[in-house]
């Protein structure tokens, strides 16, 4: 709904805050944070929680944190610190001062961990993790004390110490919180706080043997930095009795969990395990695959940062998971890049044509516009000669009804040049069109007739002596279904994935003008979409990779059967 003031629409979370700070809890300070573990690449699931962190923060004046939490050497590395920082400085956030780690804070978490023990609400345990799960019961029968459960917290402060010093192995224990094995809420089944691992940290370094579990190191995180509002997915709805408990016992900082809905997109997966499998296996060549829904591979496909925050930002917060239809990211895609793409002509399936009438060995330069809907972008000079690309898909031998474009002895228009009229078709021995042999009215410049004809179709082109070769890489959804992990018993969601996601064309033919295009530089190709130059783009082989496609009506005639 809209705030009171007519400004950015308000959902739950932000009334929440609103409410928060009118009570004048926390003084009227808003912090929140972004926490993400550094074990992987940012996808755009991510990108709604880093929108809804950093948005809220600056609409109420306050602050974002970036806290990695960064609790499991074993899977993470300062690589993926590095590529995250990148990805959420490019969707355009940034946290100032305030780039913080778990791992500043084992000193206290430890200590806090004593103090437990010392009030009888923790213990080692010695059982193995096997052991832990097997006893700790089901949502219908209660889970099993630890035999270890007794023991005494001067025994525990001893074992806890010793498991710091490493005198243990791996696994061999672990301290535990005493809650409720009996609860009907299974996190507080007596939840693991801290394991060996005798793995080096990329920031500690070898200074630990044992390390805090996400769910003791989260929450007394928040409340060192004096989070005032964690804002979390609906996952870890069933966590937040843990988090107050441990804050309620240690009488420490109250941060307020307040949970959404995350981020679910139709024909997209977004779980790690699945993407990693589809990198492991070769299916896709990385992680900044341009059909990863990481925002790298976002990135290199071409998607602007912009179009992302919108489209979290016309999605909303929601209390409940729902799937969101992707063709709103699409929309939202397109809607931006209409308004600052440069227009270019690009030829993805050529067709030789020849202008019959057209001087030989002259050539002109035509204006064409940069952007219709941008005046200030101008101009820019094209090459028109004797001898042209076209689409295939603009010729048709025989046409049908409704299709407008070129035919035996039919004019068009060529767009920014002349009027043509196609007079004979040259086949190859297999009887396939290879060329057009074509007559221009040279009274028609600029594309329009002094005589006030119509033409029923404009066609783009580029002059076959001027043009640079190029590979266009076509990227279409990853999935053919919506829900790619909705499948029978006994059916691999593998088999979901689009045998179209990737088509790679390499006789393409750009304006000359595209050869010094730079990686990233995104432009519209006149009737085909938005392309964007690719990293492994150079000036003497260009790459461009298909963002988005454009409105296809032809494309829509032929669906309907006309």
């Amino acid at each position: 709904m809209e705030s009171e003031d007519g400004g950015r629409p308000r959902d739950f979370l932000r009334e929440a805050v609103a409410a928060d700070t009118a009570a004048g809890r926390y003084d009227g300070r808003v912090v929140t944070r972004f926490p993400p573990e550094p074990n992987g690449y940012l996808h755009v699931g991510h990108g709604k929680a880093i929108c809804v962190n950093f948005g809220i923060a600056a609409d109420f004046g306050g602050r974002c944190n970036l806290r990695f939490d960064d609790t499991n050497p074993a899977r993470e590395e300062q690589e993926f610190v590095d590529a995250q920082m990148e990805d959420i400085r490019w969707l355009g956030f940034d946290w100032g001062e305030s780039e913080l780690y778990a791992s500043d804070y084992f000193e206290q978490l430890y200590e806090w961990a004593r103090e437990l023990i010392r009030k009888g609400l923790a213990y080692v345990d010695d059982q193995s993790a096997e052991e832990i799960r097997l006893t700790r019961g089901t949502l219908t029968e209660p889970g099993q004390e630890s035999p270890f459960r007794g023991r005494t917290a001067a025994e525990s402060l001893d074992l806890f110490a010793r498991m710091r010093a490493g005198e243990f192995g791996d696994g061999e224990r672990v301290l535990r919180a005493r809650i409720d094995m009996a609860s009907p809420n299974l996190v507080l089944r007596d939840p693991v706080m801290y394991r060996i691992l005798r793995t080096p940290h990329q920031r500690t370094g070898d200074r630990w043997c044992i390390y805090p579990m996400y769910d003791w190191a989260h929450g007394q995180s928040d409340s060192i930095e004096g989070v005032t509002h964690s804002l979390c997915t609906l996952e870890f709805e069933a966590n937040r009795p843990l988090y107050d408990w441990y804050i309620e016992e240690l009488g420490i900082f109250p941060s307020r969990q307040i949970e959404y809905a995350r981020g679910n997109l139709t024909y997209t997966i977004t779980h790690k395990r699945h993407l990693t499998r589809l990198v492991e296996s070769g299916r896709l060549s990385g992680w900044d695959d341009p059909r990863m829904p990481t925002l790298r591979g976002m990135r290199r496909r071409g998607v602007p940062p912009e179009a992302i925050r919108r489209f979290w930002s016309e999605v909303g917060v929601a209390k409940r998971d729902n799937n969101i239809d992707v063709s709103l990211l699409e929309f939202c895609i397109r809607d931006h890049l209409n308004k600052v793409a440069p227009r270019v002509m690009g030829v993805l399936r050529p067709l030789k044509v020849v202008i019959t009438n057209y001087p030989e060995g002259e050539s002109e330069q035509l204006e064409a516009v940069n952007n219709p809907e941008d005046e200030s972008a101008g101009t820019r000079p094209i090459p028109f000669g004797r001898e042209l690309w076209i689409e295939a898909d603009d010729f048709m031998e025989d046409p049908p009804r409704r299709f407008f474009r070129l035919a035996p002895g039919r004019e068009v228009r060529l767009r920014y040049a002349y009027f043509i009229t196609c007079e004979e078709v040259v086949k190859d021995a297999a009887g396939d069109v290879v060329e057009l042999r074509c007559t221009y009215d040279p009274a028609t410049r600029g594309g329009d007739a002094p005589d006030g004809r119509k033409v029923k179709a404009t066609l783009h082109w580029v002059s076959a002596a001027h043009a640079v070769e190029a590979e266009v890489r076509l990227y279409d959804r990853l999935f053919r279904v919506e829900d790619p992990l909705d499948g029978a018993d006994g059916e691999d969601w593998i088999d979901n994935l689009n045998p179209g996601s990737l088509e790679v064309r390499r006789n393409c033919w750009l304006e000359p003008g595209l050869a010094e295009s730079a990686p990233g530089t995104t432009v519209q190709f006149e009737r085909l979409g938005y392309f964007c130059a690719d990293l492994d783009s150079t000036p003497a082989r260009p790459v461009f990779n298909r963002t988005v496609t454009l409105r296809d009506a032809w494309a829509n005639i032929r669906k309907r059967g006309g």
